[in-house]
């Protein structure tokens, strides 16, 4: 079995499934993928299942009703864990993320626990989007850093890789959140207990078929959860555990040097 896992939630992502499938196939390192669709009533599901027949390395959740971004990705986290997968990723289902950068994400998790694909780290890297999505975006990440303390230059940003152990550390139970604020409360759940998470620069490209999920509850749900967040936290603007310990390198990932070459960003910690 492989130790990547690349979780694709979808719903109503059937024009973008297959090319996003064949450039995950295509990468120089070898990962397993797991669609967990929402019954999408445009066929995804049936989609994924027909090109789960054709390759052993894609596995298929089919989820009875649409409840959110968030529990799409627990119930993936936990399929990974079940699964025994070492790294696992969060990856968007209308490529709005590229999948050439996972063997970067790969080279920066030799060495933390978590890593942030960052659309802000050093620069703006955003293609196509308007200038009020912009200004809505990196306002959330300002009032996130303001509020709990998290210094980290893209807390809402849906690109990630979590190593096995960050994802046992949390009671995916009780992780309620589903859209912006699920990537909120999920990076601050690790900060807060100390372990070691870096960011990498991506290129953000906004889905050119389909809609948009972006909603007004979405933004609502996220606001109130950063302030409970900071409750948490007791207001405090560092994490409450130690440092973790270093996690261990499991060994040679396929395609992937033993040795980072400076891909990762930079630390909060």
């Amino acid at each position: 079995m492989n130790q990547t896992l690349v979780v694709v939630p979808t719903f109503n992502e059937r024009e973008n499934l297959p090319p996003l499938v064949q450039r995950l196939l295509a990468l120089p390192v070898t990962v397993d993928v797991l669609i967990v669709d929402d019954n999408s009533p445009d066929g995804t599901g049936r989609l994924a299942a027909d090109l789960a027949a054709k390759h052993s390395v894609i596995h298929v959740l089919h989820r009875t009703e649409k409840s959110g971004l968030g529990r799409a990705y627990i119930a993936g986290f936990k399929w990974a864990l079940e699964q025994g997968y070492e790294f696992v990723f969060e990856l968007d289902g209308d490529m709005s993320h590229n999948p050439d950068d996972i063997p970067m994400f790969l080279q920066a998790a030799r060495e933390a626990d978590l890593v942030l694909g960052s659309r802000y780290l050093n620069g703006i890297r955003i293609i196509n989007w308007p200038l009020s999505r912009l200004m809505l975006s990196k306002g959330a990440a300002t009032f996130v850093q303001w509020v709990t303390g998290m210094s980290f230059t893209d807390p809402t940003g849906g690109y990630k890789c979590f190593r096995r152990r960050a994802l046992q550390a949390i009671d995916l139970n009780a992780i309620h959140s589903n859209g912006y604020s699920f990537q909120i409360e999920m990076t601050h759940q690790l900060w807060r207990k100390g372990m070691k998470i870096v960011e990498v620069p991506i290129i953000f490209t906004d889905r050119f078929q389909g809609r948009s999920k972006m909603s007004r509850s979405i933004m609502i749900e996220a606001f109130f959860m950063v302030w409970r967040l900071a409750v948490q936290n007791k207001f405090r603007r560092r994490p409450i555990g130690p440092p973790a310990a270093p996690p261990m390198d499991p060994g040679d990932i396929a395609g992937v040097p033993a040795r980072s070459t400076g891909a990762a960003g930079q630390s909060a910690n």
